[in-house]
């Protein structure tokens, strides 16, 4: 295990591997939980629970409208008290048990075709996930301020996060095939399969969350009696002072609405498209395999080319993955070739991985600005507001695949789609996507914060 420094100054603290892996544990339970949601939930309500397209997409947008009002509130009252087991880290026990218990009935079916039930089940998951996920992010902030070390952090968290997704993208639908009658997923008759693996993923991910719990200690914190001067309207305060954070919110909300496009997208994909449902997790797997191959290296990357030439080098991998996915599509003699198709989506994948998983590393810089600013690090506001961007890009991500199957008129009662439901659903898994990565790139070449200034405002914080 490496050990810590002696000679690490004042808020630059060095973390051992059991600190790193201990907070990267808490990402890995949340995607355990909350990608199954994001990726899974829309396939589940359309073609298990019995919801229509449209009225799951609407769903999504109200979901996703009062974690706008409910972030805030749950921001400023986590910088504005301290639990005694801990400022930030205390949220991953006390929202864990109900963020569980809710993930699990999300996806009961006792009363399937009820959309009262679904609004109830998903509006309080997404409540109780925000109870969660702002903590364990200001949790982040308040480790270090070594630049170095949350490169680190965010690779180790990253690569964890990576392994929950993988565990989504590809165990959720190899096991429930599995399990299912005819190994059909997509029916109702498959509904207690879903229920019963979404259980065993929720309890799984809470026990990630006690470890995180237990090997996280909060070191870079707001002084105990600034915190009272936190209020809700430091939001808006501090979103309208930090330009660095006004990119960073751009930047997260095109980059998760990319990610919720593509990931909902890919059963219909890879069943109506391809006709190969069977291979849906293989796909889905290759949407997270490249991250154990490249975020160890991203300490090293970033050294070499610098943070934005790393988003730049990315990003347009992404974007001739998704070229080359279209052209394999749309091309009747390739299309039946599987090898190509995974090929495609694993140069895609690599991309996207390094470039959005990177960003998280910005998250505490943007803190550290706002600190340098105000004189507050109000890191659970923060993290508030980076909730409502990733929640922004999730609601328009989550909407627009129910909207464009509803204009395309995808009918979940038939095996054959119409040559139109075909193409709106490639425009989900490649279009859109590439449209989303190009404003992307756009958007990051206005992040100002470069390894030295950002260095220099925590050393001048720190002395003052």
């Amino acid at each position: 295990m490496e050990s810590v420094k002696n000679t690490e100054s004042k808020g630059f603290y060095k973390l051992s591997w059991l600190q790193r892996i201990g907070f990267g544990a808490g990402d890995l339970a949340q995607n355990l939980i909350y990608q199954a949601v994001a990726f899974k939930l829309l396939f589940f309500y359309t073609n298990v629970f019995g919801i229509s397209p449209a009225a799951a997409g609407f769903m999504f947008l109200i979901v996703r409208l009062v974690d706008v009002l409910w972030d805030p509130f749950v921001g400023a009252f986590v910088d504005k008290h301290n639990p005694k087991i801990g400022k930030y880290r205390a949220y991953l026990l006390l929202g864990g048990v109900p963020l569980t218990g809710l993930a699990i009935l999300t996806f009961w079916s006792g009363f399937s075709g009820q959309l009262w039930y679904a609004y109830i089940t998903y509006v309080s998951m997404s409540l109780a996930y925000t109870l969660v996920n702002v903590p364990y992010g200001a949790l982040n902030a308040s480790l270090t301020r070594d630049t170095d070390e949350i490169t680190k952090l965010t690779s180790v968290r990253m690569f964890m996060a990576n392994i929950g997704g993988l565990a989504v993208q590809l165990g959720i639908p190899l096991i429930i095939q599995h399990f299912s009658p005819n190994n059909d997923w997509s029916k109702p008759a498959s509904s207690p399969v879903w229920f019963t693996v979404m259980a065993v993923y929720a309890l799984i991910g809470f026990g990630l969350l006690s470890f995180c719990f237990t090997q996280c200690r909060e070191r870079v914190v707001m002084k105990e009696e600034k915190t009272h001067d936190v209020k809700y309207a430091d939001l808006f305060t501090e979103f309208v002072r930090n330009r660095p954070l006004r990119v960073l919110a751009l930047f997260f909300i095109t980059a998760f609405a990319m990610m919720a496009v593509g990931g909902s997208a890919s059963a219909y994909y890879m069943q109506y498209n391809i006709g190969r449902p069977d291979a849906t997790g293989w796909f889905d797997a290759l949407g997270t395999l490249p991250a154990f191959l490249f975020l160890p290296l991203v300490p090293a990357i970033k050294k070499a080319i610098g943070k934005k030439n790393m988003f730049y080098v990315f990003l347009t991998v992404a974007i001739l993955g998704m070229g080359m996915l279209y052209i394999v599509s749309v091309v009747p003699s390739l299309k039946t070739n599987l090898t190509l198709i995974y090929i495609a989506q694993f140069i895609k994948s690599t991309g996207i991985i390094v470039s959005t998983g990177y960003m998280w590393a910005l998250v505490p810089e943007v803190i550290s600005y706002g600190e340098w600013k105000s004189g507050k690090r109000i890191s659970g506001v923060v993290n508030a507001l980076t909730g409502i961007f990733f929640k922004a890009g999730f609601a328009i991500g989550g909407a627009i695949p129910g909207f464009v199957l509803a204009y395309v008129g995808f009918n979940k009662d038939i095996d054959t789609q119409s040559a139109f439901a075909q193409q709106g659903i490639l425009w989900l898994i490649v279009v859109i996507p590439a449209a989303l990565l190009l404003l992307a790139m756009f958007v990051i070449s206005k992040y100002e914060l470069e390894d030295p200034v950002i260095d220099k405002i925590n050393r001048e914080i720190e002395r003052n």
